[in-house]
């Protein structure tokens, strides 16, 4: 599915701030590189029913046998590891034997120090991968993890590692032994040693989607390779929230509009977000927010939320809104199923100039079918010469006023909402009477 850095942003899947980002709510790695692994595959949206599939199937097995996991690897492991794979030592002896080990320990006493406390986490290392391989080979219908699973084996039948194998949990390691690792490793295992690695960091990303599935009740939606653009979604909610509101949700071909209307604060913003984010998160074979989803294979994702002016290259808010509306058009003038999000269309511009251009966007946007529409807007007098289109599903957010005090509901209703309450917040926040003592 093709997105781009702007709706990466809309939906907050990163966020310059990372604590108000998915990426965060998702991040239970606890290795830097099961980290950047987990950026990647937020950042690499799938493109076909078969790996997203595969995808679900990697983190629910992971979820499956997070309980039984080896917990003995560490961050810490891999920086030992790695950190030693890239220090220089002295030359250790070719044959180590009781004898000129001795020699070399008290000679170089800081390197042997340096290779003892490394080759110890190097065969907790090796036995726990031999006890992940031996977990996850036999219980997976996931692609993803047999291969894995292959690689760990294949590279653990090499005889240096058998014997590694063969010893007793928690062996202490003589001299000749630790030398022989040491230099075995640096000379005939190193890339072996980093592949290893890197399987356990994207292990490490995985098994921290399947953790967060857990945390935030999320499940995993059905995708279908169909011609016409679908989304169901029953119980979405935003996963930002700590208290979210859920909504329903069905958009298809004679319905692929979302007219979307209602008062600032109303709600419509964190909709929009909660739809882009589930569309995403399904795309990468995650579980979503919600209770139930269904949806077609989606081609890609764009929108229209947080438009921002450019003083650099003299460019106007309102401009970049025409620009990122041009870009909508020519992308799904292609042919292929985009959903389309679009929070406030034209808000850099003056009311009745905004009115002519979000109905001649509307007008264009509503005749295709092979995408789906979520746009919000408070003109709410652009609704009337809407009504024509039996494909826009008009919907809006209610608002009431009760002793001079918002209530809103949160709840998706249908119809046009004609909510006018911009005065009454400057009133409630004590604005209206510090301008009345203004002298």
């Amino acid at each position: 599915m093709l997105v781009d850095k702007t709706t990466l942003q809309d939906i907050s899947i990163f966020h310059k701030d990372e604590i108000q980002s998915v990426f965060y709510r998702l991040n239970h790695t606890k290795t830097n590189g099961g980290r950047e692994h987990l950026r990647l595959i937020l950042s690499k949206p799938l493109s076909n029913i078969a790996d997203i599939e595969d995808a679900q199937q990697t983190v629910q097995t992971l979820l499956q046998v997070q309980d039984k996991f080896p917990l003995s690897i560490t961050n810490g492991t891999l920086m030992v590891i790695e950190n030693f794979l890239e220090t220089g030592t002295d030359a250790y002896p070719a044959q180590p034997n009781v004898l000129n080990s001795l020699v070399y320990k008290i000679i170089s006493s800081s390197d042997y120090s340096i290779t003892k406390y490394s080759t110890e986490h190097y065969v907790t290392f090796i036995k726990d991968m031999e006890k992940i391989a031996n977990l996850l080979k036999t219980t997976t219908k996931s692609k993803q993890i047999k291969d894995w699973c292959h690689t760990i084996t294949q590279l653990l039948q090499r005889p240096a590692m058998q014997t590694i194998l063969a010893w007793e949990e928690g062996k202490k390691l003589w001299p000749a032994e630790v030398l022989w690792l040491g230099g075995y490793i640096k000379k005939h295992f190193k890339q072996q040693t980093l592949q290893l690695i890197d399987i356990f960091n994207q292990l490490d990303a995985y098994k921290s989607l399947a953790m967060a599935c857990v945390k935030h009740s999320l499940v995993f939606p059905t995708i279908k390779n169909i011609s016409e653009p679908y989304l169901k979604v029953e119980g979405l909610y935003h996963l930002l929230l700590e208290v979210p509101i859920s909504y329903d949700v069905e958009l298809k071909r004679d319905k692929n509009f979302m007219f979307l209307t209602g008062a600032n604060m109303a709600g419509k913003s964190t909709f929009i977000k909660s739809v882009g984010i589930c569309i995403y998160l399904a795309h990468i074979g995650m579980g979503v927010p919600a209770s139930n989803m269904k949806l077609s294979l989606f081609d890609g994702l764009l929108t229209n939320i947080q438009v921002e002016d450019n003083l650099i290259r003299g460019e106007s808010y309102f401009f970049n809104e025409v620009q990122r509306i041009k870009r909508t058009v020519e992308k799904i003038r292609d042919g292929k199923k985009w959903i389309i999000l679009i929070d406030e269309l034209f808000k850099g511009t003056n009311v009745q100039d905004a009115m002519k251009c979000s109905l001649a966007v509307i007008d264009g946007l509503q005749k295709t079918e092979n995408a789906l529409y979520v746009l919000s807007t408070h003109l709410y007098e652009i609704a009337e010469p809407l009504l024509k289109y039996t494909n826009i599903d008009f919907r809006y957010f209610e608002t009431n006023v009760e002793n001079d005090q918002l209530v809103f509901s949160y709840k998706l209703q249908k119809g046009v909402s004609n909510d006018r309450i911009g005065y009454l917040i400057l009133k409630r926040e004590g604005i209206v009477s510090m301008l009345e003592t203004l002298k």
